[in-house]
């Protein structure tokens, strides 16, 4: 929390692959997910997508030819954070943080476009951290902040938003056609159900809980039916989130929960149609749908072997296999992956 505007951080450079929690998630099924900075920045950087596969590096568990995340925040967190460090203090003062960041990524844009005599040229925000520097034909010196705003602008990098109310949601989306970006998903969204059809019409997920608001002012106003109203419309996306190392672990069991409250409300969801929010659905917001999220032939073999309904509150993950490897197999501690991390610490079996 060192500035309100930090695209130019990228998560991938945080994580530890020893982290005892990607074999707990592995353990609930999880088998690719998303890091992101946190929600204090206005833009807070860029998020990474991993295969949940037993590694030394986070390179080696990076998802091929995922696109990279752009993590943004509206509402409290920024102006709570910021308001008595020079600001934002005000939800105004938020949305001029980001219009100012977003018409420097444009002019940037405009200045390094690659020359038409030379369309081979990587654009910079596409580049990895180890590439070189970018210099020369397109003129200019390269600015890692702008790099990443650029790449949100042209659609390499897919913004990701925190964000709760619904009227914040709706100044997000009219902040993205005066920019000329797209937003994959809201994260947390505890009020999506109110904007349910007009997500649904602009192609934006709500990455969502199945049951938690209330603990401060600005997530006041959920209802248990949120992920069933954002589900309903016929181009709906729900997806049953978790920014929690409890919650990653037991997202079958949210999205139960969310199937409950659903058909409480005379909302029918089948069971093929709600494992999307755990599957089809994410993949579509990561951007990789076209390789993993669903089972069919040419894609991944990203598989979770339940022991019943992956809905019932005594589901277990019995066997997981990532690009068809099998990683975790409950019933043989061989295939239980235990970090560094966690050597010495666990009682013995």
């Amino acid at each position: 929390m060192t500035a309100p505007v930090t695209p130019n951080v990228w998560a991938e450079h945080s994580i530890w692959p020893q982290d005892p929690g990607f074999g707990t998630a592995l353990a609930g099924g999880v088998t690719s997910l998303q890091v992101l900075p946190g929600s204090a920045n206005l833009v807070g950087g860029r998020g990474v997508t991993l295969k949940n596969v037993p590694a030394t590096t986070y390179q080696a568990m990076k998802f091929p030819g995922a696109p990279w995340g752009l993590k943004m925040a509206c509402g409290e967190n920024p102006k709570r954070v910021y308001g008595e460090k020079g600001g934002p203090a005000t939800r105004m003062g938020n949305v001029a943080g980001y219009r100012a960041a977003f018409i420097d990524a444009s002019e940037y844009l405009r200045k390094n476009a690659p020359k038409k005599k030379a369309p081979e040229k990587r654009h910079w925000w596409s580049r990895g951290a180890g590439d070189n520097d970018s210099s020369g034909d397109s003129g200019g010196k390269r600015d890692l902040k702008l790099d990443t705003l650029a790449g949100a602008i042209n659609g390499d990098i897919r913004v990701h938003i925190h964000c709760y109310r619904a009227d914040e949601m709706t100044t997000m989306l009219d902040l993205a056609k005066e920019f000329g970006f797209r937003i994959a998903a809201f994260h947390h969204g505890v009020e999506a159900y109110k904007i349910a059809d007009r997500l649904a019409q602009e192609n934006v997920c709500g990455a969502l809980w199945a049951d938690w608001w209330g603990f401060k002012m600005e997530a006041f106003d959920g209802i248990q039916e949120n992920i069933a109203l954002v589900d309903r419309p016929a181009n709906g996306c729900a997806i049953v989130h978790s920014d929690s190392e409890e919650g990653i672990q037991r997202l079958n069991q949210e999205a139960a929960k969310a199937m409950a409250a659903g058909r409480r409300a005379g909302i029918a969801i089948a069971p093929e149609r709600a494992i999307r929010w755990l599957t089809s659905n994410p993949a579509k917001a990561l951007g990789i749908e076209k390789q993993t999220g669903s089972l069919e032939p040419g894609k991944m073999a990203d598989v979770v072997v339940w022991n019943g309904s992956p809905f019932s509150s005594y589901a277990l993950a019995e066997k997981v296999y990532i690009d068809g490897a099998q990683v975790y197999d409950r019933a043989d501690r061989r295939l239980q992956p235990t970090s560094d991390f966690m050597l010495g610490q666990e009682a013995a079996r």
